[in-house]
């Protein structure tokens, strides 16, 4: 081996030392990571508080615990209502200083996820709901009749041949489907004889109102929406089995009308109004962008929590980043939004748990 080469491998070890061990210039000024000590013993109010410096997304589900918190306070506020230009929209609390918007995917109704969102909504713990046709459906089957635990493994010709369908490892037999149809179509009756005879046109979150009133069942969501005049929106209401009646029912009953834009013009109407505004989103799509782009029209919302498990490389809503949220106007640029990467029936309820029902009195508006 030559000189040369032999002073090039000499050279090796101390480049190595550099690349590797380099000094840090600037110090960190952030919280030490460190997780809960179960020494301590099992104190959840305590563990869920140490998630913050927990790292990964249990920080992120910390950080979404105290925004939905620094809602619910704002909400509660005693800083001066509306000035005169904002209380010219209708639909709102006007005591809410903060509208908290929460949307949802079907298959939060249809899971025990259900239960904590009508938690919400009995205690008028929010302002505005957006779903989809599932979401709106599947909460009346279910006070009809019951849906069961499966597995993500069942075949479906088998489940098929049963007349069982699966939603994820739900099982929803088909006669749920049935009960639903005899319990819907007279009340469609009901709306298109109100339409022909009234001039009567009913939006989406109307005939949802109406709904919540029929079912007359503290079990239900919308019935407590009814109860304490929770708008509900649903811009894809004909989505799903209430689509398939509604499609059916027109062969009987022609000309029945659905107003989508007095829909559109009454969320927008809530979000421009609001002086604070506040967006819990479980999942994508229609539940996601159309909350957001409502409160686009206020310049962004000011706080946001997103639980879903998308990624925004697809170009979809479901996984678009608060930054591409805030470069669209739908977060305002100084909101400390948070997105946490879960399955929202796993962590939705730990957040409920440690913001709206730890703080029941304050976040309430009854």
């Amino acid at each position: 081996m030559n000189k040369e080469a032999q002073d090039i491998l000499n050279l090796i070890p101390e480049k190595a030392r550099e690349a590797i061990m380099k000094e840090s210039t600037t110090k960190i000024k952030s919280s030490v990571i460190k997780g809960y000590d179960f020494n301590n013993g099992v104190d959840y109010t305590k563990m869920f508080e140490s998630y913050n410096a927990c790292g990964i997304q249990a920080t992120n589900l910390g950080l979404a615990i105290e925004q939905v918190n620094q809602m619910i306070q704002w909400r509660s506020s005693n800083e001066p209502t509306s000035t005169s230009e904002e209380t010219k929209y209708t639909g709102i609390d006007k005591e809410a200083r903060c509208t908290i918007f929460l949307g949802y995917t079907s298959n939060m109704i249809s899971s025990g996820v259900r239960e904590v969102i009508r938690y919400l909504c009995e205690h008028k713990m929010v302002d505005c709901i957006v779903t989809t046709g599932g979401g709106i459906e599947e909460d009346f089957m279910k006070c009809l009749a019951d849906t069961y635990v499966g597995d993500f493994k069942l075949k479906g010709s088998e489940l098929r041949d049963n007349g069982v369908n699966r939603i994820g490892n739900i099982l929803v037999p088909n006669d749920n489907y049935c009960n639903f149809e005899d319990w819907l179509i007279p009340i469609l009756e009901k709306l298109y004889k109100e339409q022909a005879n009234n001039k009567t046109i009913f939006s989406p979150s109307l005939i949802i109102d109406r709904l919540g009133k029929e079912i007359n069942n503290p079990q239900s969501v919308y019935y407590w929406c009814h109860v304490n005049n929770i708008p509900v929106f649903c811009p894809a209401l004909t989505d799903g089995s209430l689509g398939d009646m509604l499609f059916f029912f027109t062969y009987k009953y022609s000309g029945f009308v659905i107003d989508i834009f007095s829909d559109l013009k009454r969320i927008n109407d809530i979000a421009v109004g609001s002086k604070k505004s506040g967006m819990i989103i479980l999942g994508g799509g229609i539940a996601k962008h159309h909350i957001s782009r409502a409160n686009s029209l206020r310049h962004g919302a000011d706080y946001a929590v997103y639980i879903n498990t998308g990624i925004e490389y697809d170009g979809s809503d479901a996984g678009a980043s608060i930054d591409e949220a805030i470069s669209k106007g739908e977060i305002k640029p100084e909101c400390k939004a948070v997105k946490i990467f879960a399955e929202a029936s796993l962590v939705f309820p730990i957040i409920v748990a440690e913001t709206f029902a730890k703080n029941e009195k304050l976040a309430s508006k009854l």
